[in-house]
């Protein structure tokens, strides 16, 4: 958030406060953008601050956020022309079928993992692979479990190597290249990976089994060739790489659009752009509202006493100060039980002081980013029941799943920090 122009400090108190009612608002079902801006509002007057400059410190927080959530309004062309027109569909049958039934949880976390990297939703990667998954698990008899696990560790790892919202939100507050947050997930998710596929196997006899009526049959519609399929994201990677490769910058906001609308062409789909553009327009604006939201909270906890009791506690244990990135990751995303808010609530909060202990602005926000994994998953986000409605899982069974998914995420937020904190390799 870098300071914020408003000389009023909220107490510690009036911090937690917003971020308690925030949570309870948005368990209540209250719209998570809502559920912050009321959180916001009454955390600052418990804190201390009059009404007007209550506002006034929510307005400058979601100020901050506006670059961010102007990039991901862009992106939405790209989501759009991945997902309506069978690209992603394509990309992830494609990679099921090349590597094959026998090793069926494999190929579903890496489809997964494939479409989440190259710029789909997590949930939306989830529920697209969801067919596939569903049946390929009736025919090698895998239960529920074990597959949607399998989907969502993938997933999770590619959402730390990605042009998404939680990426370009990092990318933001930090001030460094896309391409370079998306590099720095590569090695973590190499390792979420892993560990997706140990834990999968190791519950493929566990929770439910799936039925006959719960398996697709196959529609007829064409999906468009693998190659044609990959070129939207290709060409969006290749765009973001010319500001570190050749030292130019084309803004994400210029390269997700330019790439959606070139792999629209090129899969012959022209004259629906358009279209595919309303589409993408659609799915991010709920999560830029959404941006808006968590801004307020922001503007709120960045000019409150938390941060220091935060870094004073800390500093009083004797933990190394770089823990403090994904150590607010993996707070702002139990708080907010989202990547993309948790990112970039604790990026906008903690990002200066973060730089100030003398992290590099890479390390800060790829530690952040990887620690935003780890308590993404809870209740009070839509991720929980999109991906729990993706293969018909009832909630009993669901919440079984959630220690399974904090170890994956933990496993990526500890690689991070291993190798951007402890043994700073890059950064």
């Amino acid at each position: 958030m870098g300071g914020l122009n408003v000389d009023v400090t909220v107490s510690a108190l009036g911090a937690i406060t917003a971020l308690v009612i925030a949570i309870l608002l948005i368990l209540k079902k209250v719209p998570p953008a809502y559920g912050m801006v009321a959180g916001a509002l009454i955390g600052g007057i418990v804190g201390g601050a009059d009404i007007a400059s209550t506002v006034n410190l929510m307005m400058e927080g979601a100020k901050d956020i506006i670059p961010a959530v102007l990039r991901i309004l862009a992106a939405g062309i790209l989501a759009g022309v991945l997902i309506e027109s069978g690209a992603a569909s394509s990309i992830a049958e494609t990679i099921v079928k090349k590597l094959g039934e026998t090793r069926a949880l494999l190929a579903l976390a890496v489809a997964t993992m494939i479409l989440t990297t190259v710029g789909v939703f997590v949930d939306v990667a989830v529920i697209t692979v969801s067919p596939i998954a569903l049946a390929i698990a009736k025919r090698a008899k895998l239960s529920k479990t074990a597959i949607l696990l399998a989907m969502i560790g993938g997933g999770k790892a590619g959402n730390i190597m990605s042009p998404n919202p939680n990426a370009i939100a990092a990318s933001d507050a930090f001030g460094v290249p896309l391409t370079s947050v998306m590099a720095a997930g590569i090695i973590p998710a190499i390792f979420g990976l892993a560990v997706t596929y140990i834990i999968a196997k190791k519950l493929v006899n566990k929770g439910s089994a799936i039925s006959d009526g719960e398996v697709e049959v196959n529609s007829h519609t064409k999906l468009p060739l693998f190659i044609t399929a990959m070129i939207a994201p290709l060409v969006t990677i290749i765009l973001l790489a010319f500001r570190p490769l050749f030292d130019i910058n084309i803004d994400p906001m210029v390269a997700l659009p330019a790439g959606g609308i070139i792999g629209a062409i090129a899969m012959k789909k022209t004259r629906k752009i358009n279209e595919y553009a309303i589409s993408g327009l659609n799915k991010m604006s709920g999560v830029a509202i959404m941006l808006l939201g968590t801004g307020t909270l922001a503007g709120i906890i960045a000019n409150s006493s938390l941060k220091d009791v935060i870094i004073n506690g800390l500093t009083s244990s004797g933990l190394p100060a770089y823990l403090l990135a994904p150590v607010s990751g993996i707070f702002m995303s139990a708080a907010t039980a989202s990547t993309t808010a948790g990112t970039a609530v604790a990026s906008g909060v903690f990002g200066s002081t973060i730089l100030g202990l003398g992290v590099s602005a890479l390390a800060g926000a790829a530690m952040i980013h990887a620690g935003a994994t780890v308590l993404d998953h809870l209740p009070h986000g839509s991720f929980f029941h999109a991906t729990a409605g993706s293969v018909n899982m009832d909630i009993k069974e669901r919440l079984k799943l959630m220690p399974y998914e904090s170890l994956i995420g933990l496993t990526l937020a500890v690689i991070s920090t291993l190798i951007f904190g402890v043994f700073k390799l890059f950064g």
